[in-house]
């Protein structure tokens, strides 16, 4: 356990954002699969498992993104982009996930009756629905950064791009709300150096003076 965390540790502490890469480097299509397959295993909101990822690792793909990504060359130099986006009709994954928990026995239906209503209901308010599709695929983002630094590749989330002209030029369903894009690939140059605000200017517990 001691050296899990120690690793842990290291990832964490090692992953900054690199937005120079090295253009030679590619990324073989089932290494990028293994990390997406694990980042998957995020938490989420009723297990709908909210993200979509979408995948740009072809030259001619990543030079149509550069100018909607206003130009940043880690667009074109990174072995790839990751079009994190979340699902808007993620309650429509509920049958998929609940009927195999039922199927198992670890589950009843009943319950899962008492909790597709639930999801259903809450899913009338178009303000859970945008919502959830930020928050859950946001943490599947993170995790997919700290997988990749543990496989010594080096990520930058991007959040400067013109949302719509993405949509439209890569013909994103309307389901899908894209929530960052993702560089990733072997740094070239060395991240800046950052700082960050000590734990006790972060943090308050149990209330606000």
């Amino acid at each position: 356990m001691t050296n899990q965390t120690a690793d842990l540790s290291t990832v964490i502490n090692e992953r900054h954002a690199i937005r120079v890469y090295d253009p030679t480097v590619k990324i073989d299509r089932k290494e990028l699969n293994d990390m997406i397959q694990e980042a998957a295993k995020a938490p989420s909101a009723w297990n709908l498992q909210h993200w979509k990822f979408f995948v740009l690792d072809e030259d001619e793909m990543k030079k149509t993104l550069l100018p909607i990504a206003y130009n940043q060359q880690q667009v074109v130099d990174a072995s790839a982009v990751i079009v994190i986006l979340g699902d808007l009709e993620a309650n429509k994954n509920v049958e998929r996930v609940y009927d195999e928990a039922v199927q198992i026995g670890i589950m009843t239906e009943e319950i899962k009756k008492n909790i597709v209503d639930q999801i259903n209901g809450a899913y009338q308010s178009p303000q859970v629905a945008h919502d959830s599709a930020i928050c859950n695929p946001s943490l599947a983002a993170m995790q997919l950064m700290l997988i990749a630094k543990a496989r010594g590749y080096d990520t930058c989330s991007m959040a400067g791009y013109d949302s719509e002209q993405l949509v439209k030029t890569f013909n994103i369903p309307k389901r899908y709300l894209p929530v960052m894009l993702l560089s990733i690939g072997k740094r070239a140059e060395d991240a800046h150096k950052t700082t960050r605000f000590p734990v006790e200017d972060i943090t308050v517990y149990n209330k606000f003076e």
